[in-house]
């Protein structure tokens, strides 16, 4: 699973001419299931992107607030395109998990970022719809994160912090 984290002033997903969600001050998160996701991996993501420390304190100590602790919002969005492999030039999307199952399995992501953190704070955006993501990158801070499935030998860089050595997913190196 593949989690591309930024921290924005202000982020919406449009459908056409339609605003499908918006957020102020929070974080704008692509996510892309693979094929060899569990439960384990969307648990990790979960936990990471409500408590990383992104955010300044009211004092201005850098990198010392979470989203939750500064009560600010989550836009999620299902992007399928990260779980690619090249073949030339052109990306290869095998790896990820069919829609089918991973709407099921994004809702489910959803459903416990809200369980964790509050309903109203996590918006997304329309699930296998063709969709334009606005931005206003706070900073700007970009955290891509990567957690090997359960079992599965993954080629590209995961990005772990020593602190995950607690939160360490089956499979996944610290």
């Amino acid at each position: 699973m593949k989690a591309i984290i930024q921290r924005v002033m202000q982020a919406k997903v449009t459908v056409g001419d339609e605003v499908v969600s918006s957020i102020g001050r929070g974080l704008c998160v692509l996510i892309g299931i693979s094929r060899y996701d569990t439960p384990k991996e969307a648990e990790y993501i979960v936990r990471k992107i409500l408590n990383f420390r992104l955010f300044d304190d009211d004092q201005g100590k850098r990198w010392a607030k979470s989203v939750q602790d500064k009560n600010f919002e989550v836009l999620c969005i299902s992007q399928f395109t990260l779980c690619f492999t090249m073949k030339g030039n052109k990306p290869d999307y095998h790896e990820a998990m069919g829609p089918e199952q991973s709407q099921e399995f994004y809702n489910n992501i959803l459903d416990q970022l809200r369980a964790a953190y509050k309903p109203e704070k996590i918006k997304d955006g329309q699930f296998g719809a063709y969709m334009q993501v606005h931005i206003q990158n706070d900073g700007p801070v970009t955290i891509p994160l990567e957690v090997a499935a359960s079992g599965q030998c993954n080629k590209n860089q995961q990005v772990r912090s020593r602190s995950d050595e607690n939160d360490q997913v089956d499979g996944a190196a610290p």
